[in-house]
């Protein structure tokens, strides 16, 4: 069994910034091990598809990290192996990345398509004023 709890969405003016956190817990994860899971963080906006914001998986002690082009140097996606936590560090916020923001994992290699995803969080909304 597998949970993912995000928090730190919120309301933020156009340039500003918000850190994400994702708590993952239970049984999988603690018998498998946290770091063999690759997280990653996807979006969904009202009326749009659900959409791949970043992503990093862990080997031989290194993160290794996927970004979609629309985040890419303003977004940070880092995770804490021992706490079992993900974060995403949103700078220069714009109000074109006002959506729910879902924590995400799944076993083995990075990937940004949702359906290789089979732990979901419940989300967390992030609110970008103009």
């Amino acid at each position: 069994q597998v949970q993912l709890v995000e928090s730190g969405g919120g309301l933020v003016q156009a340039g500003g910034s918000l850190r994400l956190s994702c708590a993952a817990s239970g049984d999988t994860f603690s018998s498998y091990g946290f770091s063999r899971y690759a997280m990653a963080w996807f979006r969904q906006a009202p009326g749009k598809e659900r959409e791949f914001v970043a992503g990093i998986s862990w080997n031989s002690g290194i993160g290794f990290t996927e970004y979609a082009g629309s985040v890419k140097g303003r977004f940070t996606i880092s995770r804490d192996n021992a706490k079992k936590m993900v974060y995403l560090q949103m700078n220069s916020l714009k109000p074109e990345d006002t959506a729910a923001y879902y924590c995400a994992a799944k076993s083995g290699s990075r990937s940004s398509y949702s359906w290789e995803y089979k732990a979901w969080g419940q989300g967390t909304q992030v609110t970008v004023s103009s």
